[in-house]
């Protein structure tokens, strides 16, 4: 593999498990709220709650499935345009969402 690539997969990885953790650990989007509620009813706010209410828990194992998504790229393009898709999107999505929050004038 290229390296330019390689370093560019490991920075979309990097950003994309960052993005996808903090939507599902943080973010009030609504599907992402609905799920956390969810889990704490099935997990009876034990300690298994953590997994998904917790980044640093959260994000190894999202790690894990993108690292593991991105070794089976060799099977098939499709795998590995689908693996720049998703993750690529939410790394962009993080950027670009970064990029507004320090741009936006402070009053």
């Amino acid at each position: 593999m290229n390296p330019w690539v390689a370093l560019l997969a490991i920075a979309v990885g990097v950003l994309g498990v960052g993005r996808l953790t903090r939507a599902i650990v943080y973010d009030d989007f609504p599907p992402s709220m609905w799920w956390r509620q969810t889990w704490a009813r099935w997990t009876h706010d034990g300690p298994w709650l953590k997994l998904f209410t917790c980044w640093w828990c959260l994000s190894f194992w999202l790690a894990l499935i993108c690292v593991g998504w991105f070794l089976l790229t060799d099977l098939h393009p499709a795998v590995m345009y689908a693996w720049w898709i998703f993750w690529g999107a939410l790394a962009l999505g993080y950027v670009a969402a970064m990029v507004i929050e320090r741009d936006t004038p402070r009053e």
